[in-house]
């Protein structure tokens, strides 16, 4: 078999020649096998160094609070961010003698494996509500729409209540639209509408009463506020067709008051121009009686200058006036009318 090459450990089956190169070179790949085998085990053992020490560290944030559970039972609850009213009022809770209580950020211990640690937000939470209907002393509908800011001030309470920032939420809203409901009740839409000072005092008192009932839940309701007030869709027609009947019953009235008034005026100037009319129509009068006065006194002079003369010029403007071309009168001679009329044709016609 002197064709046989045996390749493997270095060895050459046709010619049996021995190469020392191949033997060092498996040696060399011997060596960095058990190297790279401890640096393995290293990386192993520092990566189960951290997971332990993952498992019996956690950090606490300042925005949050901490609840430390063992078998699924509170055993310690870190607060962050409460004033000190609301840290005295958490201390009352008579739990604490039997639950650690601790406050402050930073790193925590725990069992790794055993313990578990839960968290929730420690800020403010303003929570907008949907709108609702309500009802007014004076029955007049209205659309509120709310927000409420709160913050949870009682993790362990909170956990057991609610546990959830949804689950507060629902049961804030609840809550907020009954105080809202009664006390809207109360007030007229006016009121409720235009009275910023009232509006002010009675969302006081409705976060104050609000606190009382979450206080239960470790919930703490910091404000609550109108944020819009509408009115149902279905009152904007009849709203509208008031406006409308409104705005027609004051034209009407501006129209009365103006017919009214064109009235006097046309009253005032029909009397004025009478009184007019009429002290010109007497001074007219007495111009004219003057004239007639001053004529009957040229008269008077004329005739008593030259009675017959003067006789003779009245006839003939008189014969002037009364007497056209081709007329013909019946007269007797005797009439003082007819004493010129002779004497001038010296006949009767």
């Amino acid at each position: 078999m002197s064709g046989f090459n045996m390749n493997n450990n270095g060895f050459n089956g046709g010619n049996n020649n021995f190469d020392p190169n191949q033997v060092i070179n498996l040696e060399a790949g011997k060596a960095a096998m058990k190297k790279a085998s401890k640096t393995m085990g290293v990386v192993i053992a520092i990566f189960a160094v951290l997971v332990v020490l993952g498992q019996c560290l956690y950090v606490v944030d300042e925005t949050q609070h901490a609840i430390k559970t063992r078998f699924n039972e509170i055993i310690e609850v870190n607060t962050n961010g409460l004033t000190e009213e609301e840290w005295a009022q958490t201390n009352q809770n008579p739990i604490y003698e039997t639950v650690k209580l601790t406050q402050g950020a930073g790193l925590k211990f725990k069992i790794p494996f055993v313990d578990k640690v839960g968290f929730y937000d420690n800020r403010l939470i303003t929570y907008d509500t949907a709108p609702r209907e309500v009802i007014t002393l004076d029955k007049k509908k209205l659309i509120l729409d709310n927000n409420a800011q709160w913050s949870i001030t009682d993790p362990y309470k909170f956990r057991l209540t609610m546990n959830s920032i949804a689950s507060a939420n629902k049961r804030i809203e609840d809550l907020m639209y009954s105080k809202v409901n009664e006390k809207v009740g109360k007030t007229d839409a006016h009121d409720l509408i235009a009275n910023k000072e009232y509006i002010e005092n009675m969302l006081h008192e409705i976060s104050e009463e609000l606190n009382v009932a979450t206080a239960e839940y470790g919930v703490t309701v910091a404000d609550v506020r109108i944020k819009r007030t509408d009115l149902p869709k279905e009152n904007n027609e009849n709203i509208y067709n008031r406006m409308r009947t409104e705005r027609q019953q004051t034209a009407t009235q501006y129209r009365s008051e103006g017919r009214e008034e064109a009235t006097k005026i046309k009253s005032q100037a029909d009397m004025e121009s009478q009184v007019i009319i009429a002290e010109a129509y007497a001074e007219a009068e007495q111009i004219k009686g003057e004239g007639d006065a001053e004529a009957a006194a040229i008269y008077n002079e004329a005739y008593n200058r030259d009675p017959e003369f003067y006789e003779f010029f009245m006839s003939m403007q008189t014969y002037k006036a009364a007497l056209g071309n081709n007329t013909k009168i019946v007269i007797s001679p005797d009439s003082p009318f007819a004493k010129y009329i002779y004497s001038a044709t010296g006949a009767v016609n």
